[in-house]
């Protein structure tokens, strides 16, 4: 059984990069419907169950003093790659499929929540307050809320669950939809001529990145723990409230100065998503390592719950469709870009055209930067259905 801080942090990292490591290099199909992030916190939750480490004072401390630090330097890093000038670019039409998806995703999420509230604890809206943000940005976004609402490593593992089941079905459908997309834009009278030319434009742009260098890499290590630091330091002078905590005034103030810095020469500089990457993957493992199996009783009605938040987006998203003529590769990109995010919104715009994955991937950023804020939106909303 593992005693110290410094050697439990060490397994944690071990087995993240091993099953990062694994699925790199072997390419398993079991990684196209368990993403390496959700293998990493059951496997990580698997050893707490089983007691490899104890939950000691030196345990507790590194765990605080390592999550605590590195999720604002994530939150930067994970953000510098959303260039507010570059979204733009997208166009009016896009932009408004992006977030007519990310409010029937807050509404499905608030309307499953009125009827079902009931069935669930008292800190359950927390747990789905977390997955709204991931459903509206990604994981990075998940993990901030949860840092920001105090919501219990234990019940992270509700909220991973949904994320991975549900969004796997949803990803087959989407993918099975593709053969149907001249058929639903006749439908809907829709024109899909500005989707072709900005997808050129972003294709040409994505190909100039300069590859990553040590040098880079280490400048926006060092940039991002700074911002880190000083976001903790603001956080300390600004006023709080029940829902206002320290920790959300840290998040707020990361994606702000992320926002920020995306439209400055920083951007520029490559490494920041493989840095990013690497810290939100530590940030799991120890989440999960707080977690217990037994904790999961309620698993079943939290798939189900995710299923009737997917349905209801679905019934919004074809209602928007026709109010608004917009065509199924749109509507597909905006519920990934949301749902799934930056790992699988370009594996959707690929099986319509290479030529779109850039814009996947743009819109998945856009999710980066509305996540955090949309599910504490959503996070209010639940707190006062579940009083």
């Amino acid at each position: 059984m593992i005693e110290h801080g410094f050697s439990y942090l060490a397994l944690l990292i071990f087995i993240a990069s091993s099953i990062v490591y694994t699925q790199t290099k072997t390419q398993h199909k079991l990684f196209d419907y368990l993403p390496a992030i959700v293998i990493i916190y059951f496997v990580v939750m698997l050893a707490s169950t089983f007691g490899v480490w104890q939950k000691n004072d030196s345990i507790t401390t590194t765990y605080k003093v390592v999550k605590s630090n590195l999720l604002p330097a994530m939150i930067f890093l994970m953000l510098l790659s959303a260039d507010m000038r570059q979204i733009f670019k997208l166009g009016p039409k896009m932009l408004l499929t992006f977030f007519l998806a990310s409010l029937s995703i807050a509404l499905g999420f608030i309307g499953m929540f009125i009827i079902f509230h009931s069935y669930f604890d008292t800190n359950a809206w927390k747990a789905f307050a977390a997955l709204s943000g991931s459903w509206m940005g990604g994981t990075a976004n998940m993990v901030a809320i949860q840092s920001a609402l105090n919501l219990p490593d234990a019940a992270m593992g509700y909220t991973l669950l949904i994320d991975s089941i549900d969004y796997a079905i949803w990803v087959m459908v989407l993918l099975a939809l593709v053969p149907f997309a001249k058929k639903f834009n006749q439908w809907t009278k829709s024109d899909t001529s500005i989707i072709d030319e900005v997808g050129k434009k972003l294709a040409y742009k994505e190909a100039q990145k300069k590859p990553i260098d040590f040098a880079s890499l280490f400048f926006l290590l060092g940039v991002a723990l700074m911002v880190s630091a000083l976001a903790q330091y603001q956080a300390s002078f600004l006023p709080t409230t029940s829902f206002l905590t320290g920790t959300t005034w840290v998040v707020i103030t990361a994606t702000i100065a992320g926002i920020f810095f995306a439209m400055t020469p920083l951007a520029k500089i490559s490494g920041a998503s493989e840095l990013a990457n690497i810290m939100l993957y530590i940030i799991v493992a120890l989440i999960a390592s707080r977690a217990n199996f037994s904790e999961l009783s309620q698993a079943p009605l939290y798939i189900f719950a995710g299923f009737i938040i997917i349905s209801i987006h679905i019934l919004f998203m074809l209602l928007f469709a026709k109010l608004f003529h917009l065509d199924l590769f749109s509507l597909g990109i905006a519920s990934l870009a949301n749902i799934g995010g930056v790992a699988s919104a370009p594996i959707l715009a690929s099986a319509y055209s290479k030529a779109l994955i850039p814009i996947g991937v743009l819109m998945a950023m856009i999710g980066y930067i509305v996540g955090t804020f949309g599910g504490l939106m959503v996070g209010v909303v639940l707190s006062k259905i579940a009083l």
